[in-house]
Order: C-alpha cells, then sequence, then structure tokens
C-alpha cells in the first residue's frame, strides 16, 4: 500500500529566501515526484521576481490571503482570495505583492523539480549574492526556466 503522507500546521520544510517564506507540504517524495507543493507567504510590497517561463513544469497558484499581481506577458492580473492560477509549461509570468496585507498562496508543481530550486535560492540568498538577471540566469538554467527577455527592462 502507498504510504500516506500527513502535514500538519507548523509542519513542512521551511525555507526562508529573504523577506518570503516558502513551507514545503509534499516535496516529490510521495508523489514518484509527479508533484510538488508549498505554502508562499510574501509580505506587503514584494517586488516581482524577473518574469520567466518553465520549460518542464506547470505551476499552479491559489490564494489565500491578501491579494497577488499576476504579471502573464504584458498583462497584469489581480489575484484575491479563492483566485487560481494556472501557468502551463512555456507561458511567460511573475507575481508580486504590492499591497500592504501580507499575501499567502499555495503553489503546485508538476513535476516536483522546482521544490529543489527553491532551496538553491536560499542559498544563493544566504550567500549574500545579489539577485540580478546575471546571477540567476545560471539558477534558472538548471530547472529548464529561462527569463522573459522580450517582458524584462
Amino acid at each position: 500500500m502507498a504510504k500516506v503522507n500527513i502535514v500538519r500546521p507548523g509542519e513542512g520544510e521551511i525555507l526562508e529566501s529573504g523577506p518570503a517564506r516558502i513551507r514545503v507540504l509534499e516535496n516529490g517524495e510521495h508523489t514518484e515526484h509527479r508533484l510538488g507543493f508549498a505554502e508562499i507567504t510574501i509580505p506587503p510590497g514584494f517586488p516581482s521576481p524577473l518574469q520567466h517561463r518553465h520549460a518542464q513544469h506547470d505551476e499552479g497558484f491559489y490564494v489565500l490571503k491578501g491579494t497577488l499581481r499576476f504579471t502573464i506577458g504584458e498583462d497584469d492580473y489581480d489575484a484575491g482570495p479563492g483566485t487560481w492560477v494556472i501557468v502551463p509549461t512555456g507561458a511567460p509570468h511573475t507575481f508580486a505583492n504590492p499591497g500592504d496585507e501580507t499575501a499567502v498562496m499555495l503553489n503546485t508543481f508538476t513535476p516536483d523539480l522546482y521544490i529543489q530550486y527553491f532551496r538553491d535560492f536560499k542559498a544563493l540568498i544566504d550567500s549574500g549574492t545579489p539577485v540580478n538577471a546575471e546571477t540567476m540566469t545560471p539558477l534558472w538554467k538548471n530547472y529548464a526556466t529561462e527569463i522573459s527577455t522580450e517582458y524584462t527592462s
């Protein structure tokens, strides 16, 4: 029988990358790496990561609290609690919390490869390396992700 995994409040791997907090709820270990799942807490005024696209995984976002601004190509969408955003492989996207309230979302990754990205990104932040296109490009390359240069100034 497959082993069921239960993650209770306060449990899960915690990754803090700068001001954002990521609580890994499923690292792929229990899904044969088909699914990764995390709860992400984003403080007010959190800027967008560089707009990017993934070549090997779909990404889903479900807003639990606050309002997040998703930028897909040139279009902005404000997403409040109860909103689901699915970003299929290849779609340029980013998100930010431009408001004055902390936002919380659930984030899915199919397959799970982006969970390790968050660990590597935390190591980059902890090393004191500045976060910019130059430092992110090699990291994202490891995860079949590229900066969407046509939407990045």
